[in-house]
């Protein structure tokens, strides 16, 4: 039996954009269908830091956003500006907010899906719900519109577990409109590609010590 042939990612032709930049760190908007670091396969090298990297070559990837994700991440310069900002994402001091349109009509106006996750082993990259053996995972949400048969919503991950927006949302009923991996068909009929955006994030300057805040609108 011959091994199956090699995912080759569709690679995203749009363009990156510098968001804010200084001598330590970008803040940069990642395209959707564009990897955050490179594939294992040969095709699949091309990814936002080896693209960033030809004009800024000591750029470095601390943090990720999933290949189908758009939007804002902070790019480290050096290396103890890499450092510094690991901390803070493993403290858990960086602030992230994410937009989605999700399934259906979100009843609360605001809550929290407090759920374990871990790795679905047998299923990879695909993630569940584990309450014995998963890891904490706490998301908070608001709805920002209702559009009949979905709705605006603004996430607050306060954990970054892989996966950890789009299982939450299908946990609540409400799975993200485009997911290919967690949504029902009709919410994945729903949009042409996953409508997750990655829209601000905030953390302390590892130089200046002052709080630096970038934002970057959802374009859906």
């Amino acid at each position: 039996m011959s091994d199956l042939p090699p995912y080759i990612v569709p690679h995203s032709q749009e363009a990156i954009r510098i968001l804010y930049q200084d001598d330590d760190l970008l803040l940069v908007r990642k395209p959707d269908l564009l990897l955050s670091i490179p594939g294992r396969h040969p095709l699949n090298k091309d990814c936002l830091i080896t693209r960033l990297q030809r004009d800024f070559p000591t750029a470095t990837i601390v943090h990720r956003l999933d290949l189908d994700t758009s939007g804002i991440m902070v790019i480290p310069l050096n290396k103890p500006t890499h450092a510094h900002i690991s901390r803070q994402f493993q403290e858990r001091q960086v602030e992230k907010q994410y937009h989605a349109v999700v399934y259906g009509s979100v009843v609360p106006d605001s809550g929290e899906v407090e759920l374990p996750i871990r790795c679905d082993w047998e299923r990879r990259p695909l993630q569940m719900i584990d309450h014995e053996r998963g890891k904490h995972a706490l998301t908070r949400f608001e709805v920002l519109e209702r559009m009949g048969d979905r709705t605006r919503m603004l996430l607050k991950p306060v954990t970054g577990r892989s996966h950890q927006l789009r299982i939450h949302m299908r946990e609540l009923g409400h799975p993200i409109l485009g997911c290919d991996m967690y949504a029902h068909a009709e919410a994945l009929a729903m949009a042409d590609r996953l409508l997750l955006h990655a829209s601000y994030i905030a953390f302390e300057h590892p130089a200046t010590g002052q709080w630096l805040s970038g934002e970057c609108p959802a374009e859906f």
